[in-house]
């Protein structure tokens, strides 16, 4: 979890990041978050498998079926991993990313509460749903789409919050439904691209919930309310071998060249170069791997209290 935690930090994910590590330690304290799983994998076949995560953090959860689907791509061709009763699991990217340093395609879906509101409603029924696709480049690191179905995430409001700042036009409604850049108002959220991201949040609840058995939508519990009860939340991850449809070192050399053609292609505007899915990120994690990840004063304050409470030795300074 800790490692999950500040990799998405570096890479520059922040509403995903070491800020959310007082949530967690919550979940521990309250009974939600079991910290000594007894893993079980169901339903094994060849390609595919169920693993029942025992209400642990969704980082390690996510991690172990990663590992798993890696295994069975290594051997098969393919892996899927169906993950039930989990928590939280932090960034999609964190698991994708590992199957694609292993030379593999690597995908990551999980649902979550009720926060996004159908084409033509006007409440909330499936989560922001995020959707993760990686694939590895030569010279380089992996090529990475990571995105809610949602235009922004909950916690990047809760950011907005924390900051006192506005958010940006047509990202939330008040419960009313109604569109506001208040962000103290915003209770629900609306999907990316209108109906498309409502069609993509629903295929990934049919991945995560019904393929696993688990709560779907409004009948999941919320992530930041009565932390006594579990979340019973599902994960899809899988792996596909690029060496069982054509030679790896030819699809990472041609993943190279394609994404290399994209960046140079003309710019619209002079300061402002066209990019690829995880450039962003890959440039964040460049810099704060030298300087570091930073703070807000709040959440360095929050952190010394967690460094005197258990009194872990580490000395701060800013």
């Amino acid at each position: 979890m800790a490692e999950g935690l500040t990799s998405t930090s570096l890479r520059g994910t922040d509403s995903h990041g070491i800020r959310l590590i007082h949530h967690y330690l919550a979940g521990i304290k309250s009974g939600r978050i079991n910290p000594r799983p007894s893993y079980s994998v169901e339903k094994r076949m060849p390609t595919v498998a169920v693993l029942d995560a025992d209400h642990t953090f969704g980082h390690a959860a996510g991690m172990e079926a990663a590992k798993l689907a890696i295994e069975m791509a290594g051997e098969y061709g393919s892996g899927n991993v169906a993950v039930k009763n989990s928590t939280h699991f932090g960034a999609a990217a964190y698991f994708a990313l590992e199957i694609a340093e292993h030379d593999m395609i690597g995908t990551s879906y999980t649902h979550s509460d009720s926060l996004i509101i159908p084409t033509n409603g006007k409440r909330s029924f499936l989560g922001n749903n995020p959707v993760c696709f990686t694939a590895p480049v030569k010279g380089e690191g992996p090529f990475c789409l990571d995105m809610a179905t949602s235009i922004i995430t909950f916690n990047a409001v809760r950011r907005l919050r924390e900051r006192g700042e506005k958010a940006p036009e047509n990202v939330g409604t008040d419960k009313n439904g109604v569109p506001t850049t208040n962000a103290e108002e915003i209770t629900m959220l609306l999907p990316v691209g209108s109906y498309k991201g409502y069609g993509l949040s629903l295929m990934v609840e049919v991945l995560c919930s019904m393929l696993s058995g688990m709560p779907y939508g409004p009948h999941i519990s919320k992530m930041f309310e009565d932390l006594t009860r579990k979340r019973y939340l599902g994960h899809f991850i899988g792996a596909m071998n690029i060496s069982a449809f054509t030679e790896v070192e030819q699809f990472k050399e041609r993943m190279a060249m394609m994404v290399d053609e994209l960046r140079n292609e003309p710019q619209l505007h002079q300061n402002q170069s066209v990019m690829v899915a995880g450039d962003p990120e890959k440039i964040c994690f460049s810099n704060r791997n030298v300087e570091g990840i930073p703070v807000s004063d709040q959440e360095f304050e929050d952190f010394e209290l967690l460094n005197k409470k258990y009194r872990l030795g580490v000395e701060m300074g800013k």
